[in-house]
Order: structure tokens, then sequence, then C-alpha cells
């Protein structure tokens, strides 16, 4: 079963996300290329998960429009 991909991972630089393994950005182990995949964040920001079709289960934040402010 494949990982859970982190919509917001807290240092994603530190990581090559191009497969599921997640190795460390030192020491790549998949062969996927001669250097680290970015994360979607790092290449179009952090609301990256709602532009597009990713397949992913993303709670919504604000489902309805429903103000939390009063």
């Amino acid at each position: 079963m494949a990982k859970k991909f982190p919509i917001h991972p807290a240092h994603p630089e530190r990581v090559c996300w191009g497969c599921d393994k997640y190795c460390p950005a030192g020491s790549l182990q998949c062969g996927n290329g001669s250097g680290r995949t970015q994360h979607p964040a790092e290449v179009l920001g952090d609301d990256w998960y709602l532009h597009g079709d990713w397949g992913l289960d993303v709670p919504e934040e604000n489902p309805a429009g429903v103000s939390g402010k009063r």
C-alpha cells in the first residue's frame, strides 16, 4: 500500500517526492533521475492541491463557505 501523500510537509526540501519511498534528499535510492523531485508545494505554492485533479482525499477547510467568525 502506498503512503499517504502529505499536503503540507514541514520541510519538503529534505525529501525526494519522486516515488513512494520518500528518501532523504542526500541518499536517493530509487534511481528516479539524478536529482530530487520537488514537492508540488515547492513548485506551485501552498494551495497546489486546490488546482487540478490530483486524486487526493483532502478535507475541505471551509465546507459550504461557512464562516467560523461571528
